[in-house]
């Protein structure tokens, strides 16, 4: 019995973990976060951190994972049941992302990473994108369907062009502060409308 305390304590451990450092990361910058800044946030060694993951780079992939998870029960219909949950709770990450540039550039960097298939990163973007594109594609599609979105593109291919937009937004972002992803994602979003809407 003991041992099961043991381990939703080590969960508890594990989820208090990421929640502050995503605040860290957050407030401090992606530069600003490192393991022994995250340990002393926690109240633990840098040995006592990486006890619950298994690297560096694994920490900061579950750290995006959490940083996912908060933004999809905070927008939960970004998931994109139908076209204006989608396009308005996506707007809403999207505006929300541009207040936590640290967080931008852990996801860029770690996106940038995932090209190595040896990379922790490589399995959560790829679960990741997957994800994001067979929802939205299914969105997409309805919308078609009913008329509300230009016929004749692929649905899987505009889910595809949401993603590059809004990843390489966030790239452009960390060059440009001023940049003002949203109206980006808008204008696609306008662009996609039927002719004469």
């Amino acid at each position: 019995m003991a041992r099961r305390g043991s381990y939703a304590k080590g969960i508890a451990k594990r989820e208090e973990i990421l929640r502050t450092a995503l605040a860290v990361i957050a407030r401090e910058g992606y530069h600003g976060a490192s393991v022994k800044e995250l340990a002393e946030a926690v109240g633990l060694s840098q040995a006592g951190l990486l006890h619950y993951f298994d690297s560096k780079d694994e920490l900061f992939v579950e750290i995006l994972r959490t940083r996912d998870e908060i933004d999809l029960a905070d927008h939960a219909e970004a998931a994109g049941a139908d076209l204006d949950d989608l396009r308005d709770g996506y707007l809403d990450i999207v505006r929300h992302n541009a207040q936590v540039p640290g967080l931008v550039e852990l996801f860029t960097r770690l996106a940038a990473d995932a090209a190595d298939p040896e990379h922790p990163s490589r399995a959560f973007f790829a679960e990741r994108s997957a994800g994001l594109r067979d929802r939205w594609a299914a969105t997409i599609a309805e919308a078609q369907a009913a008329g509300r979105l230009r016929a004749g593109i692929d649905p899987v291919l505009a889910a595809r062009l949401l993603q590059a937009v809004s990843d390489g937004a966030q790239m452009q972002l960390l060059v440009e502060p001023e940049l003002d992803m949203a109206a980006l994602i808008e204008t696609l979003f306008d662009l996609l409308q039927p002719p004469g809407e």
